[in-house]
Parts: C-alpha cells; structure tokens; sequence
C-alpha cells in the first residue's frame, strides 16, 4: 500500500508550478527576514553602546560641608566629606584617543584589525 502512494506522488504533475512558486516567494522572505534582523540587531547594539556611554559620562561628584550643633554646652562636629570622579578608561577625556563629537561613529562594538607586516 505505501509502495503504491509513493508511485501516485511521484507519478502526480499537479502542483508542481505551485510548489516552485511556493519556494521561490519563501526563499525570498526569507533573506528579506535575514537582513531585517541584521538591522535590528545593528540598532539595538548602538542604542545600547548609547545608553552605556551616558551612564559612563554621568558625574558622580559630591562635596559635604562641615557641621557642628551645639547641645547642652557640647559642641558635636562632623567632619566634611568630598569625591571627585575622574574620567575613567573609555570616558571622554580619558585618553587622547577617545574623543567623541558630533557625527561620529555611535558606540557600540568596533572591531578594528591592524595591518600586519609583511617581509
């Protein structure tokens, strides 16, 4: 019996321009898909390499002025406190290398090969 309906569809013509067009549209949508998803993953990545550089360039600095309350003829002081943040590797400044303007290449992953020396 299964001998028989193998024979049928392989003997069968009907469909087969369908069948063709069929795989010829979804080959297309396919690579279609391909290259959207290419674009998403780019802009995601860059979105992401943006937000990371604006938590990187946010200023941490505080400055805490001395205190002192008298109470029941006791002075109580506390001492002032500071931190200043510096630049860290990566951040604007950090190096002469790192200088980011207006209509640079966004953030994000950057692979950069060097030339390799010939003899």
């Amino acid at each position: 019996m299964l001998n028989n309906a193998a024979k049928r569809l392989w003997g069968d013509e009907s469909g087969f321009i369908v069948s063709t067009d069929l795989i010829l549209i979804s080959s297309i949508l396919v690579i279609g898909l391909l290259v959207g998803l290419v674009s998403v993953r780019d802009q995601i990545v860059q979105e992401l390499g943006d937000v990371a550089m604006a938590v990187g360039n946010l200023n941490q600095s505080y400055s805490l002025a001395e205190h002192s309350v008298t109470f029941g003829g006791f002075t109580f002081t506390v001492a002032g406190s500071s931190f200043a943040d510096t630049n860290d590797f990566g951040e604007l400044g950090a190096d002469e290398n790192n200088t980011a303007a207006a209509g640079s290449e966004p953030a994000g992953i950057s692979v950069t090969v060097g030339a390799s020396g010939e003899s």
